[in-house]
């Protein structure tokens, strides 16, 4: 699997922890998980390479945003969900082969058509500057068998100033529970695919 993660820092350079290590104090959290018949190395490969518009309604929630904000279309660089974001800018901010993946980015969500900057890890959790968000999101496979694992992904934003959070405030009232339905709908959709793969693999029949 190929990853892309901030520049000058190899993913051996990356911290192994989780995200209240970069975002202890938030102003929106979501946190959602499940459990997959299949192993953790393989649930966190198909997370982290999933494309998270080949689910029909969460391409609809990306439709409903651009009409609702004015949006311009936007090229896909990658139909890899780790891929794509750093494309789009995101940084990887903590990394554990198999297991954990932290993604961060600054950015002013409310915009049209946001821009992500990412942040050193070092710096994501102090870091402070301009009226902006600071997003952090995870990939988790948590083994709990040989072929059982608990797939989490958590999402926090803290704004970096009282002007933003205040428009962050009035943007997740708005559109907030859309980003929370993108996280319950993609979920399943792994579950599907890495017990497919898994079943493919090793020759039983799938349970789900």
């Amino acid at each position: 699997m190929e990853l892309t993660f901030p520049a000058g820092r190899a993913d051996s350079a990356l911290p192994e922890v989780g995200i209240d290590a970069f975002v202890p104090k938030f102003d929106a959290r979501e946190r959602h998980s499940i459990e997959i018949h299949a192993p953790a190395a393989m649930v966190f490969e198909v997370a982290c390479n999933f494309d998270i518009q080949s689910v029909p309604l969460v391409r609809g929630i990306f439709w409903l945003r651009s009409k609702l904000l004015g949006s311009l279309p936007m090229e896909r660089t990658s139909t890899r969900l780790v891929q794509e974001l750093s494309a789009l800018g995101w940084g990887v901010l903590a990394f554990r082969p198999h297991r954990l993946m932290v993604m961060g980015a600054m950015t002013e969500p409310w915009e049209p058509n946001p821009t992500f900057r990412a942040i050193p890890a070092p710096d994501f959790a102090s870091f402070s500057e301009s009226e902006a968000v600071k997003i952090a999101w995870t990939i988790e496979a948590e083994p709990l068998g040989e072929a059982s694992t608990r797939f989490t992904s958590e999402t926090r934003a803290v704004a970096t100033g009282e002007t933003a959070r205040r428009r962050f405030r009035r943007y997740w009232r708005f559109l907030g529970i859309g980003i929370v339905a993108i996280r319950w709908l993609v979920a399943p959709a792994i579950r599907r695919e890495a017990e497919r793969r898994y079943h493919a693999t090793s020759g039983t029949n799938g349970t789900n």
